[in-house]
């Protein structure tokens, strides 16, 4: 037997590491200089709405809270904590379908039955836990009665988990 002699493969040269972000002119192996021109272009066009806003100050966006809680508005699809509307006489319109309980992702949601003098199955507490709440609003678009709804709330730091646990269906004054 012969030794077959291998065949040496030169080494590839060593590649230029690219930056992150950066794109490659294929041609030539440099930093694109249209791309360049256009992230100074989105600079420049950053710091004229800066500049507007020191010679202008009365245009600021900007709201200050605490001090304009008065006069807050809020976007119609702002989420706050989940709310039960209840009309006049106190009653709501949920009936204890537990749709929402089982679309909440985390549990924030209980709902208890009790029955009516017709054995109806019937709302006894709709207990919501607003401290593992995500407000992702899933057990409101799962609700075919329009029974809760998000509300406007949104200040609710507090010391303990207490008062973050709800009973949404109280009436007033019980």
């Amino acid at each position: 037997m012969t030794d077959t002699a291998t065949a040496t493969v030169p080494p590839a040269p060593e590649a230029k590491p690219a930056l992150p972000g950066v794109q490659v002119d294929p041609a030539n192996g440099k930093p694109s200089l249209r791309r360049f021109l256009g992230d100074a272009a989105n600079l420049f066009k950053g710091m004229g709405v800066t500049f507007r806003y020191i010679r202008k100050p009365s245009r600021v966006v900007t709201r200050e809270y605490p001090e304009n809680r008065d006069t807050l508005k809020f976007p119609e699809r702002f989420r706050g904590q989940v709310i039960m509307p209840h009309d006049e006489n106190g009653d709501h319109t949920c009936t204890a379908c537990t749709l929402c309980e089982k679309a909440c992702p985390n549990g924030s949601i209980s709902i208890l039955t009790t029955k009516n003098i017709a054995s109806k199955r019937v709302l006894g507490a709709f207990v919501y836990r607003l401290s593992s709440c995500t407000l992702c609003n899933l057990c409101i678009e799962a609700c075919p009665f329009d029974a809760i709804h998000m509300g406007p709330g949104f200040e609710m730091a507090t010391y303990s988990r207490d008062p973050l646990d709800l009973i949404l269906n109280k009436k007033e004054g019980r």
